[in-house]
């Protein structure tokens, strides 16, 4: 399993590595190592450089992709990421990636990622995945594409576009994603909206969803899981 899950891995981000250039900035320089700027005064579009003397190879490394991560919550999913943020040699190299466990019909719920185009492989289990194109001419509805994945099988999410992966087995489930961007954010749906804060005025969402205010109110005193 392990040597399976690596070979599937670096064949994830050799794909990426073609395209990891359309959002991200290119680099430079060969390496520009990050650096922790959260007590910077100024913000930078990405992350200040490390000094090039200063780079080691631990800078380049991170362990622990073959740890499964605690599906033991309310989605029965947890996702793992490497990006820019915990392995800074990916600062300017615009691709990150990511293990994603799910429990028996673990979901990870409808998001998207801003600024990232996905590409998932699957190493154990089976899943129910799709994605929903953006809004589409008049009196249409958006498109949806869905697959059946299997251990094996590779699917693509575009960028920005919300998608989904639901384990329909009995059985748990993995899969390794790679991402075109060094930070690719994630926007899940149910959280922003109906999780935000502020809370979004009750009246913005009974009229956007056609929802009862009660309902509204409900939804928005929940507590939603962050899988990630």
């Amino acid at each position: 399993m392990a040597l399976k899950a690596f070979v599937i891995t670096i064949a994830i981000m050799a794909l990426l590595s073609s395209m990891s250039h359309a959002f991200d900035p290119s680099p430079l320089q060969d390496i520009c190592v990050a650096v922790d700027d959260s007590m910077a005064a100024v913000f930078v579009n990405g992350k200040i450089c490390k000094d090039p003397k200063q780079v080691m190879a631990n800078d380049f490394f991170k362990s622990g992709l073959n740890i499964p991560g605690n599906t033991s919550n309310q989605l029965g999913s947890a996702v793992t990421a490497v990006n820019v943020g915990n392995l800074p040699g990916l600062n300017t190299l615009g691709i990150s990636l990511a293990r994603i466990d799910y429990a028996p019909y673990g979901l990870n719920p409808p998001h998207t990622h801003p600024r990232g185009t996905e590409i998932l492989a699957v190493l154990e289990g089976t899943l129910y995945v799709g994605f929903v194109l953006s809004n589409p001419g008049p009196n249409m509805k958006n498109k949806l594409f869905t697959k059946i994945l299997n251990p094996g099988d590779v699917f693509v999410f575009p960028i920005g576009l919300i998608h989904f992966q639901f384990n329909v087995g009995k059985t748990k489930a993995v899969a390794f994603a790679g991402l075109s961007s060094q930070n690719p954010g994630v926007i899940t749906i149910a959280n922003a909206v109906f999780g935000s804060d502020p809370p979004i005025n009750p009246d913005v969402l009974t009229k956007a969803f056609q929802l009862d205010n009660k309902v509204v109110d409900y939804l928005q005193s929940q507590f939603w899981w962050d899988n990630n």
